[in-house]
């Protein structure tokens, strides 16, 4: 079981340029910023040690650089940047709420304050890969690269590379395919984006269903979710019924539970095999 051990700093107060109105930005005015930090200090709370946990001082002084460095519109834009660098600079925190309260909203009315309140995480991705066009090999390992650029993302794991047969459309070359673990600040959609725009960037064109491509990346899992959109299916629909899929995705993650059938994906892969 996760641990859940929380920081808490509450209404850290700065003076500040943020609003949509001119005199916001040149006269300034209070802001009161409080977080609730999710990560593990049971080490440093055994063993008295500042290195094991996340100095509150040091992230107070982080939010009072990121509150000064620019000027606004939205408190909601001060939040997200508060919560994206923190998530990137602390490895160890897990969860993060910022809540932004603004005492002194122009609204012209008797109110004690307006405040934004946001939660971000970082997330668990499975993604598959695959190439049959070209070097298979050098395109696969060019997406990968082209991955660990994406903001806030980080590759965890990678499988092997694995030679399969096409599916569907069987008049092509034998593909390469593997896996890979993300850990990612991005919801799921803005992952998709990315995604798609490194198979852009890496030269794929769509022209046939289950045909050649150069690169094809797919997201099979997204933390625990289930998304049913035009453009966006998690977790991967036909992953069931694919080994190419199934069977990198089981060497890095064999005790992944799939969401919907709540089996594990060693499991899938099991039955898969009994099947072909």
């Amino acid at each position: 079981m996760a641990v859940k051990d929380r920081i808490y700093i509450k209404d850290l107060e700065i003076i500040a340029y943020h609003g949509v109105l001119k005199e916001e930005k040149e006269l300034g005015q209070r802001f009161f910023i409080s977080l609730e930090i999710q990560t593990d200090f049971r080490e440093a709370g055994k063993n008295d040690d500042l290195t094991k946990t996340i100095s509150y001082a040091e992230v107070c002084d982080d939010i009072e650089k990121i509150f000064l460095t620019a000027k606004y519109n939205l408190i909601e834009k001060c939040a997200e940047e508060i919560a994206e660098f923190l998530l990137e600079k602390y490895s160890r925190i897990s969860e993060l709420k910022v809540k932004i309260k603004k005492p002194w909203a122009p609204i012209r009315k008797a109110i004690d304050h307006v405040a934004v309140e946001i939660v971000r995480k970082r997330h668990k991705a499975y993604i598959s890969l695959g190439s049959n066009i070209g070097d298979k090999e050098k395109n696969l390992n060019m997406a990968l690269e082209e991955i660990k650029k994406i903001s806030g993302t980080q590759i965890k794991k990678v499988s092997g590379f694995l030679i399969t047969k096409p599916f569907g459309y069987t008049e092509q070359d034998d593909f390469l395919n593997a896996a890979a673990e993300l850990e990612t600040l991005l919801m799921p959609e803005e992952l998709l984006k990315e995604l798609l725009a490194v198979e852009q960037k890496l030269g794929r064109v769509r022209e046939i269903k289950w045909g050649p491509r150069l690169i094809d990346l797919d997201i099979l899992i997204f933390d625990d979710e289930v998304i049913d959109e035009e453009n966006l299916t998690i977790p991967h629909p036909w992953m069931s019924e694919r080994m190419f899929v199934l069977e990198p995705f089981a060497e890095i993650a064999p005790n992944v539970v799939h969401p919907l059938s709540r089996k594990r994906i060693r499991e899938l892969k099991n039955e898969l095999e009994k099947n072909i």
